[in-house]
């Protein structure tokens, strides 16, 4: 798949609708973090959130076991979201790949189309540069542009 064309809505709408539980590679406890309200957004939208972030002493967030790598999750994961640096990707993507994950979804920025194609040839479904939580609202939006500010 070319990553640097946008996606069809059938596409992300497909793996929004198809996952259940989702790791969350680089999920933050800090409130203030874009992680953190995707993480919350998407838990109370009905996913079955993971946090993954290997701090030390960092137990929970939202009330929510954190798990320091992938590897240690204890249960199957649909799909592993990546709040990392762009150069982080393709350790996760190994990482993903290992445990089984059918999704490989790279945040808004995070971008590394050799961990893409390596995920492709694993058999997993790739989005990356995207916000699931914007793309799980997209189809409800729209312009309230005769609203005053």
């Amino acid at each position: 798949m070319d990553h640097t064309q946008p996606y069809s809505d059938s596409y992300l709408q497909g793996i929004l609708k198809s996952v259940r539980t989702i790791a969350m590679v680089g999920a933050s406890p800090d409130k203030t973090k874009f992680s953190y309200g995707v993480l919350r957004v998407l838990n109370e939208t009905g996913y079955d959130m993971i946090p993954v972030n290997p701090r030390p002493g960092l137990e929970e967030i939202r009330g929510l076991k954190v798990y320091p790598s992938l590897a240690a999750i204890d249960r199957p994961v649909d799909m592993v979201e990546v709040f990392r640096r762009p150069e982080d990707l393709m350790d996760v993507t190994n990482e993903a790949i290992a445990i089984g994950a059918k999704v490989l979804w790279g945040q808004i920025g995070v971008v590394d189309h050799e961990a893409a194609l390596l995920a492709e040839e694993a058999g997993m479904q790739v989005v990356m540069d995207r916000c699931p939580k914007i793309e799980l609202f997209r189809p409800f939006w729209k312009p309230k542009l005769h609203l005053t500010i």
